[in-house]
């Protein structure tokens, strides 16, 4: 949690920003391991700066809904409150990430906070195919390659070998 509000910090002042993040992350890091983030909430609320706590309780308690958002869903309260409420009364990472979208507002933000953490929980097959076969990025100064969604992952893969400190398979 502690990386993870440095890295919020970056691009962020408000220390709300950086405590949201810290949340999002060990969330993330609990369904990883293959532990129900849901079930982490309550040890993971007191890992946050006391400032803060208590309206990230609010918005991840179990009978919150968007509904009740005081703010625009950009925000950070709102947009984790959303992410995870997506995520608690949905049973697909297609499912999660459709019912973020459908909230409105700030979709691209809440939708992207919601397939993170959907994501790790319902691992990276759930995503529809039909919805990453048309991702493509284009490689800046490559001549044209466009790198598609498997050449992403294997890149990702080939990155996370060499911060490790392994060699890369080729």
């Amino acid at each position: 949690m502690s990386a993870a509000r440095r890295i919020a910090a970056l691009t962020h002042g408000d220390r709300a920003a950086w405590e949201g993040t810290a949340i999002l992350h060990e969330l993330i890091r609990v369904a990883l391991l293959g532990h129900d983030p849901l079930t982490a909430l309550p040890d993971t609320l007191d890992a946050v700066h006391p400032d803060h706590r208590a309206r990230y309780a609010t918005v991840l308690a179990g009978d919150w809904h968007p509904d009740r958002a005081t703010e625009f869903n950009g925000a950070v309260w709102p947009c984790l409150g959303s992410a995870v409420w997506a995520l608690r009364t949905t049973d697909s990472y297609e499912d999660a990430v459709r019912a973020a979208i459908d909230l409105g507002g700030d979709t691209d933000t809440v939708a992207a906070v919601t397939g993170a953490l959907a994501g790790a929980v319902h691992g990276d097959g759930s995503i529809p195919e039909r919805w990453t076969e048309v991702l493509h990025v284009p490689l800046p100064g490559s001549g044209g390659r466009v790198l598609r969604a498997a050449e992403l992952v294997d890149l990702a893969g080939r990155l996370t070998e060499r911060r490790s400190g392994r060699q890369p398979t080729p």
